[in-house]
């Protein structure tokens, strides 16, 4: 294994073992749950908007490691961006995960994120790596409830 792998997967690892902001926000004005039947993910995901602000964001849930991780590096990304700035974000990042395995990801840098780009090797797991940014996006859009990677 590569020493940038080695570290993808100390922050990947870090993340599940430590997820940051994982919290259901009693506050919240908007939320929906994500569900993949496949590995048996549950998430739920909470956000505070102040106009167009992500002011406050937080996540409850069980899953495996990718997608925990990736629901709590997600809610640091997006805190403090604009609603269209977390949907940007969300489609480079999901580009990134769905590439061709074997291709390198020529995007724009994705900073924190790009610890997960490793996950194009394993399409199984896009899923799991996907499940709190739909969930994210659907509570943005107001369509509340539960969306499934299925």
């Amino acid at each position: 294994m590569s020493d940038l792998s080695d570290l993808y997967g100390e922050v990947i690892l870090d993340h599940y073992k430590r997820p940051r902001n994982f919290k259901l926000l009693p506050d919240a004005t908007h939320k929906a749950a994500g569900a993949n039947p496949l590995c048996g993910d549950h998430i739920q995901v909470t956000l505070k908007l102040d106009g167009d602000k992500i002011a406050d964001i937080g996540f409850m849930g069980n899953g495996c490691a990718i997608s925990r991780a990736a629901a709590s590096v997600m809610t640091q990304e997006i805190l403090g961006k604009s609603r269209s700035e977390a949907e940007g974000l969300f489609r480079k990042y999901r580009a990134m995960v769905t590439r061709e395995a074997g291709k390198p990801y020529e995007g724009e840098d994705l900073g924190k994120l790009a610890v997960f780009s490793g996950v194009a090797e394993f399409p199984v797991r896009v899923k799991c790596a996907t499940l709190a940014w739909h969930a994210m996006e659907a509570a943005l859009r107001g369509s509340g409830g539960t969306v499934s990677t299925e």
